[in-house]
């Protein structure tokens, strides 16, 4: 299958018809494909020679007062990537020069004898006939290949039975892998060593985070691996990947046809998928009217049943909520876990339901697909529209990459305020901050204490250590400046509030 596999050196020194005799070289070295031969006398022809090819030559350079020396011709031809050198010997002389054959074999360069009843013409013919007939075997292969791959297309499991195919014909091992980077079909199963199949799994992950559509070569542990993708740029549908290194054109042709026809399923799986998406979609608004009577019938029928509770409900982002990956990702795990995951899309989110006591699989989603995830308290389907509120404010406050509504809560509902509150707090404030400033008080910290201490005038002087009236003093100086009745409770109220997020 690989783009060198055409006709050797060894293969023309077999043909019994052309008598050829190897004078020297080494095995490894006669396995060199053979993409030409050439025949020349110039002292240098290297200008019109090119890698691969074998020059042959009757020696008439290596005669007279300007004869080329064997040292230096040889070399000129090994650097320019000749697979080998025939001598015709009876032609000038009896034959081959001893000096070139020493410099043939000091420089690794096979060198063969034609002897004068084998024309040149012969040996060129037969190497152009072996080539034609290289190409004719891989265009029959590659057609009949082709039509082996559109039969298994048309079994039950068309895109199992074409890939099970594809690895047939070429040898070698053949996986699947769907958006979310999951191995989903494998042939030979089995055939990659751990250590293989996850550094394949990682170069894949790596291809779907790119979105774009791309053909990519890698090497592990000696093996060479292609990867090329399916679907459209920045809607990829997975990856098929390859045990095998650059292919000819014939079998890029067979690949292509497969690719082809792997694409077309994985639209038709798409089509499905975006209606079933769309059912999950309609089920997410039904379990916010907190009955989950419909949505149980429903899913029961299609997917298994709903999770039992209680149950957490977990909210993504938006932007990993369009992600192809992450619903097969889900879909996946749905299945995997019947009855114990669903999800669907709402307007701002994938929505996730769970067992209480099985938040782990929100992990896998999270590290995956970079999503931020809010995920609500334990409750159950009746009050599922509260839950998905939590798990909105969850990550929408949240600092990890899976957050609890427990961990957010627990800050306070001041934490909620938005970034204005910084702002009017420093205004609200102010006057006693600039009295302060200019006059060396202490209004804030005074007003601060008397508010912690529950306004009380004696407590609040234990804390500074001045005396109750040097509270009061302070106190009524503070309401004078703002304009506000401290006697208020609205007023105590918005006070504390600026207090604290200033000290925020």
């Amino acid at each position: 299958m690989d783009a060198t596999d055409t006709p050797t050196l060894g293969a023309l020194l077999r043909r019994a018809d052309l008598h050829l005799r190897l004078e020297t070289g080494a095995p490894d070295s006669l396995e060199r494909p053979v993409r030409w031969v050439h025949s020349s006398d110039l002292a240098d022809p290297t200008p019109f020679l090119s890698d691969g090819q074998v020059l042959l030559t009757t020696g008439t350079q290596f005669q007279g007062a300007d004869a080329t020396s064997a040292t230096d011709y040889v070399q000129r031809l090994t650097a320019r990537g000749v697979a080998g050198l025939g001598f015709g010997t009876e032609v000038v002389r009896d034959g081959i020069p001893p000096e070139l054959a020493a410099a043939c074999r000091e420089a690794g360069l096979p060198l063969f004898e034609v002897p004068y009843r084998t024309p040149f013409l012969a040996v060129a013919r037969a190497n152009a006939e072996a080539i034609a007939a290289e190409a004719f075997a891989r265009r029959t292969w590659a057609l009949s290949a082709q039509r082996a791959i559109a039969l298994a297309a048309l079994r039950p499991d068309g895109l199992g039975a074409t890939l099970a195919e594809l690895a047939r014909q070429l040898g070698t091992w053949v996986g699947l892998y769907d958006a979310a980077g999951e191995l989903t079909r494998e042939h030979p199963p089995g055939d990659l060593d751990a250590d293989s199949a996850g550094a394949v799994s990682d170069e894949v992950a790596a291809v779907l985070r790119r979105g774009a559509r791309a053909a990519s070569a890698l090497r592990i542990a000696g093996r060479p691996f292609t990867l090329q993708t399916l679907g459209r740029g920045g809607h990829l549908r997975g990856v098929i990947a390859i045990a095998a290194g650059e292919l000819d054109q014939e079998g890029r042709g067979v690949v292509t046809a497969v690719i082809a026809m792997a694409g077309l399923a994985f639209e038709q799986h798409q089509g499905l998928s975006r209606a079933r998406g769309a059912l999950r979609a309609g089920l997410v608004q039904s379990l916010l009217t907190d009955d989950p009577a419909l949505a149980r019938r429903i899913a029961r029928d299609a997917w298994g049943p709903l999770p039992s509770a209680p149950i957490v409900v977990a909210l993504t982002d938006a932007v990993v909520a369009r992600s192809d990956g992450l619903a097969e990702l889900l879909e996946l795990r749905a299945e995997e876990r019947h009855g114990g995951l669903f999800f669907g899309r709402s307007d701002d989110g994938v929505v996730v339901v769970l067992p209480a006591n099985e938040r782990h699989a929100l992990d896998e989603a999270s590290e995956r697909f970079g999503a931020r995830i809010g995920v609500s308290e334990p409750t159950g389907y009746d009050r599922f529209a509260a839950a998905l509120g939590q798990a909105r404010v969850a990550r929408d406050r949240g600092v990890e990459p899976v957050t609890t509504f427990d961990a957010v809560a627990a800050s306070g509902v001041l934490s909620a305020l938005g970034p204005d509150a910084p702002s009017l707090a420093a205004a609200e404030l102010a006057p006693l901050t600039a009295h302060d400033a200019v006059e060396g008080s202490r209004l804030v910290e005074t007003l601060r204490a008397w508010l912690d201490h529950d306004c009380s005038h004696e407590a609040t002087a234990q804390a500074l250590g001045v005396h109750r009236h040097t509270v009061r003093t302070r106190l009524a100086l503070a309401e004078r400046l703002l304009g506000r009745d401290l006697g208020s409770f609205a007023t105590r109220a918005e006070l504390w509030a600026a207090l604290r997020v200033q000290r925020a």
